[in-house]
């Protein structure tokens, strides 16, 4: 009994010690997201918090779009304008991103549902 105690305690220690630098990665992630946000211009169109153009409120989008949905309209913005039917001038354009990027500027925008959702 005492072993398989010991055993889960190693477990659980092991299963913590993975997951540290993957939150660090997250981070980073985020901070690079956070920072591509500002140096592509996205808030000539877009705003977070108050910062930006405020007919384009990013605040709560990862609660209104899957990480799918916002990394497709970072990546092909004329299909999703056409799926979603959206009428915003002048339209988004299509930005010229690494995937790495891509993925940043994604967890960037779903981390502000968590940011959000802390701050109610």
């Amino acid at each position: 009994m005492m072993r398989s105690i010991a055993l889960g305690a190693v477990a659980g220690v092991f299963v913590v010690a993975l997951a540290a630098p993957a939150s660090a990665q997250d981070k980073s992630k985020i901070e690079l997201g956070m920072t591509l946000f500002t140096s592509q211009k996205c808030t000539l169109c877009h705003s977070i918090g108050a910062k930006g153009n405020p007919k384009g409120p990013l605040d709560t989008v990862a609660a209104k779009r899957t990480a799918e949905e916002i990394r497709q309209w970072i990546v092909d913005p004329d299909t999703m304008r056409t799926k979603t039917k959206a009428t915003r001038m002048p339209p988004m354009k299509q930005l010229k991103l690494s995937k790495d990027q891509v993925d940043a500027l994604v967890a960037y925008l779903v981390s502000l549902k968590a940011t959000n959702a802390t701050a109610r």
